[in-house]
């Protein structure tokens, strides 16, 4: 099935902001700039979202939406619950650690959000859309084999993303501090740590391999 004209004109736009935001942040970002990298005129960026503020909500869902589907992919390649785990974290990881356009539009939006209280209801939509996402899929493929956590569930998914963001943070500032291996591990042996192991078979899967 085909798109409306208007639904690419608004994804081609959404897109270009991405990019734009990523590049320069949001305080230096004008529907200007938006419209010259998307290659339309301002109108034309105008009439779909007449300020840069009424992009933001749609930036960061199309933000979050591909971290998510980036994790999805990279649970799939798991052979047990815990090696999709750790695939999973590894992956929301590469995706902050990378500085995809995704992450540092996030990042940006959320400094910005100290000074500019316009940005914090766009900012807490997509942190419950977030863990929103997380929650729906460990629902789905851990607590049907019976693991379980121990905190409120709805609490576990904003303490793994809180982790991330701030720990990217500070790998921002300080790329050397932050090991790739040692974060995930880290994180890893956090949010096991939050479960419940219910049978002695998932005991033995979450376990490392012994040296042979």
């Amino acid at each position: 099935m085909g798109y409306k004209k208007s639904e690419i004109s608004t994804a081609h736009i959404v897109q270009a902001a991405i990019r734009v935001l990523a590049r320069q942040g949001y305080a230096r970002t004008s529907l200007m700039d938006i419209a010259r990298e998307a290659g339309m005129s301002k109108g034309a960026v105008h009439y779909h979202y007449p300020t840069k503020e009424s992009l933001i909500f749609v930036v960061l869902k199309t933000a979050c939406d591909a971290v998510q589907q980036r994790t999805i992919d990279a649970w799939s390649t798991g052979g047990n619950p815990f090696e999709s785990l750790h695939a999973s974290l590894e992956e929301l990881w590469r995706v902050r650690a990378e500085r995809t356009d995704e992450a540092l539009v996030v990042a940006d939006l959320l400094a910005q959000s100290l000074y500019e209280e316009k940005l914090r209801p766009q900012l807490a939509d997509y942190y419950r859309l977030a863990a929103a996402q997380i929650h729906d899929y460990l629902s789905t493929h851990l607590y049907a084999i019976g693991i379980k956590p121990k905190i409120r569930v709805e609490l576990l998914p904003r303490l793994v993303i809180g982790l991330l963001d701030g720990l990217v943070m500070q790998a921002f500032a300080d790329p050397e501090a932050l090991q790739p291996g040692d974060v995930v591990y880290a994180i890893e042996t956090m949010a096991q740590s939050m479960f419940e192991l219910g049978s002695p078979a998932i005991q033995s899967a979450s376990e490392p391999p012994s040296p042979s």
